[in-house]
């Protein structure tokens, strides 16, 4: 048995070399390419997708599973061998029904469809990314009949984001939260945004501003890097190579929201046990197959738990008011916190607060379900999105940016990922109040700027644990139950001071 689990843990490090330097050929894409480098970038990640899954695979991986097998049935649940050789089985399992040509063409399209969107999205025009969402669209199809029969064609998309879950349980938990939000947009403080919220926030100033917080809150020096691109997002070479991503506006601070959000998702990686490394069993943002509600629960806690807490404002307004004294040196602390927490509508997913953020999301996770299922056209879809934004928000859409073409995700072919936004959301409420059970003075360590007992309560019952278990069987751990939007939507009334309905 030694040989063949040295062997199996040999191949699974080298797939994992292979994710990994995919994973950097994506960021570089993001982040620092020439854009003239897409067609080269390309061809780079349909190589690298197309060897990493046929060396997954292999034959060779199923017979070292079969060896190990009574030796994982003789072992602990939870040993990290028993679940090394019971996660590689599910993953070997389900990546031997897509072809290697269909995951590498899926790959090569993401890439070149990547530098459309972008410039799509900068003239605002939608039909000039429309064929490469069309040919992405026709991929991911192709993809879900790999998993045929289902009763849900979107259900062997979201499987990627959220394994084990179906379509029709998101759709019961936004069935009950699509009435409540929409309530609470329509019954909440005006939407009139404090005209210090658009001053002038010189970029230079808040990437430094950025940087400090980050390492206050647990980022060690060394171990990450904050870069600004088009669409922020977060990812790793390894579990001391973390890579978080921001966008920056001189009109508004956005930007230390994002960085926060981004910095959920790196600190949960960089939380995942060394014993965990280089297998399937670690929990990188951007890799398919791990709860993304779980990763989007760390990213939203740290962004809304924490970020929009009067806490964390108590501590941190000073310095904000120290960085930016011409626009915040006259605004009280509680402004301030107002404004960061006003219900308001808006265009952007990115830029929404805790209560609308929701709708965003539910917007989208009604418009991919009926493009999946072939129910709407990708011609349609501006239609169709700007119609139901109207029907959510109550106002019109300007302009293509503003709408159908301000997430990076289609193109990208993510379909199934938006509806773990959400979910996350949920997830992060009944999260933080087991870590407020554990921590008793959690509020005022926040208030002087300490987060070493809320991080270290993460990383031992969340973060540590990689992708061990499932994601049901994680939730149970860490929250004792399922995933339930009552206490989320118990949080959201008592920040807005509105009666409960139950």
């Amino acid at each position: 048995m030694t040989a063949a689990l040295a062997e199996l843990r040999h191949r699974l490090g080298e797939i994992a070399d292979l994710r990994r330097a995919e994973r950097m050929l994506i960021w570089d894409m993001s982040v620092l390419m020439p854009a003239a480098g897409g067609g080269a970038r390309a061809a780079q990640l349909e190589s690298v997708e197309r060897i990493a899954h046929e060396r997954f695979v292999d034959e060779r991986i199923g017979q070292l599973l079969d060896q190990l097998e009574p030796y994982a049935d003789g072992l602990p649940y939870d040993a990290d061998d028993a679940c090394l050789i019971r996660v590689t089985r599910s993953d070997w399992e389900k990546a031997r029904r897509v072809p290697a040509e269909l995951s590498a063409e899926i790959a090569k399209a993401r890439a070149e469809s990547f530098e459309v969107w972008v410039d799509a999205r900068e003239r605002s025009d939608f039909d000039s990314f429309r064929p490469a969402l069309e040919r992405m669209l026709g991929l991911k199809q192709r993809y879900a009949e790999c998993f045929a029969p289902y009763d849900d064609p979107y259900d062997a998309l979201l499987d990627d984001y959220e394994p084990g879950m179906r379509t029709a349980e998101v759709r019961a938990v936004f069935d009950v939260l699509k009435p409540e939000l929409t309530s609470l947009l329509a019954g909440g403080p005006s939407d009139e945004e404090e005209g210090f919220m658009r001053g002038l926030f010189p970029v230079d100033a808040q990437h430094a501003l950025s940087l400090e917080l980050l390492e206050r809150l647990g980022a060690p020096a060394g171990e990450f890097r904050l870069d600004p691109t088009v669409h922020p997002f977060a990812t790793n070479s390894g579990l001391r190579d973390i890579r978080i991503t921001t966008r920056y506006a001189e009109d508004d601070l956005y930007s230390l929201f994002t960085a926060m959000h981004e910095f959920g998702h790196g600190i949960y990686q960089h939380g995942v046990s060394p014993s965990l490394d280089r297998t399937p069993m670690e929990t990188a943002p951007s890799r398919t197959d791990f709860s993304m509600a779980l990763h989007e629960s760390q990213s939203r806690l740290w962004e809304n738990l924490v970020g929009r807490s009067l806490p964390f404002w108590r501590w941190f307004y000073p310095r904000l008011q120290e960085t930016f004294p011409d626009v915040l040196g006259d605004v009280s602390l509680e402004r301030f916190h107002r404004a960061v927490n006003r219900v308001r509508r808006s265009f952007i997913r990115v830029d929404a607060d805790e209560t609308t953020y929701g709708l965003h999301i539910i917007l989208r996770f009604e418009l991919e379900q009926e493009l999946v299922a072939g129910r709407l056209a990708v011609k349609d879809l501006p239609d169709a999105w700007n119609a139901r934004f109207h029907e959510l928000f109550g106002f019109e859409v300007p302009n293509d940016a503003a709408g159908v073409l301000q997430d990076v995700h289609w193109g990208d072919g993510l379909f199934g990922y938006f509806p773990t936004y959400q979910l996350g959301n949920v997830l992060s409420v009944q999260i933080w109040a087991r870590v407020a059970e554990a921590i008793p003075d959690l509020e005022e360590q926040i208030e002087r700027g300490e987060f070493a007992d809320l991080l270290g309560w993460l990383r031992k019952n969340l973060y540590v644990h990689g992708r061990k278990f499932t994601p049901a069987e994680t939730i149970e751990r860490v929250v004792g139950g399922p995933i339930d939007p009552q206490p989320y939507l118990r949080y959201l009334r008592d920040k807005l001071g509105v009666p409960s309905t139950a």
